[in-house]
C-alpha cells in the first residue's frame, strides 16, 4: 500500500512542478503591462562573472509602460544594458545616469497573436509533461509485485483522474492568459 501511495504521490509532484513552471513561464510573457518578471532572467556580466540581474540590481516597474533597474553599483548601469540588449527581448534600454530605464512598447496586433501562440506552445509542454508523469506513474505500478489487478486498475483511474484534472487546470491558465494577452 505504501509504495501505491508513493506513485501518486510522485505523479501528483510531477504535474503540480508542471504547472508551477507553467505560471513561471506565462509570468515572462508580457501582456501589455510592465513586469519585474520581463527581465528577471537577464544575465549581467558584473566583475568578469555572469550574474542574473536581481543580484546586482533592485527591479520595479513603476507603472505599465516602464521598468527601472536600479543597481547597487553605479558601474554597472552598461552591464545591465548590455545584458538587456544581449537578452534579445525587443527592449531598448536607456540610462539617466542613476538608473536603467525600459519603456515598454504598446503591443501591435501581430504581436499579441504571436504571444498567444507561445502562450499555448508553452501550454501544451506542460499538457506533455502532465502526460509524461501519468505514463511513468503507470509503468511504476506495473512494476509492483503482489498488487491484484483491481488495485492496480483503481490506482490507474486515480492517476488519469489526476492527469484530467491537471490538463483542465492547463487549460484554465491558457484561457486567462490569452484573454489577458488579447486585452487592448
Amino acid at each position: 500500500m505504501e509504495d501505491l501511495e508513493l506513485i501518486i504521490e510522485s505523479v501528483k509532484e510531477q504535474m503540480e512542478s508542471a504547472l508551477g513552471h507553467l505560471e513561471y513561464t506565462f509570468k515572462k510573457i508580457r501582456a501589455g503591462r510592465a513586469s519585474a518578471a520581463m527581465v528577471q532572467d537577464v544575465m549581467v556580466e558584473y566583475y568578469g562573472t555572469e550574474s542574473p540581474i536581481q543580484q546586482v540590481a533592485n527591479i520595479q516597474a513603476p507603472d505599465a509602460m516602464t521598468i527601472t533597474i536600479q543597481p547597487w553599483d553605479k558601474n554597472a548601469i552598461s552591464a545591465i544594458e548590455k545584458g538587456i540588449i544581449n537578452a534579445n527581448l525587443g527592449f531598448a534600454p536607456s540610462n539617466n545616469g542613476e538608473m536603467v530605464i525600459i519603456n515598454v512598447p504598446a503591443l501591435t496586433e501581430e504581436r499579441r497573436k504571436e504571444l498567444a501562440k507561445q502562450a499555448k506552445a508553452e501550454s501544451e509542454n506542460a499538457k506533455v509533461v502532465i502526460r509524461n508523469a501519468r505514463q511513468d506513474g503507470n509503468k511504476d505500478l506495473k512494476k509492483l509485485d503482489g498488487v491484484s489487478e483491481d488495485m492496480v486498475k483503481d490506482i490507474e483511474a486515480e492517476i488519469q483522474n489526476l492527469t484530467d484534472s491537471y490538463v483542465q487546470k492547463v487549460d484554465q491558465y491558457l484561457k486567462v492568459k490569452e484573454a489577458e494577452i488579447m486585452k487592448v
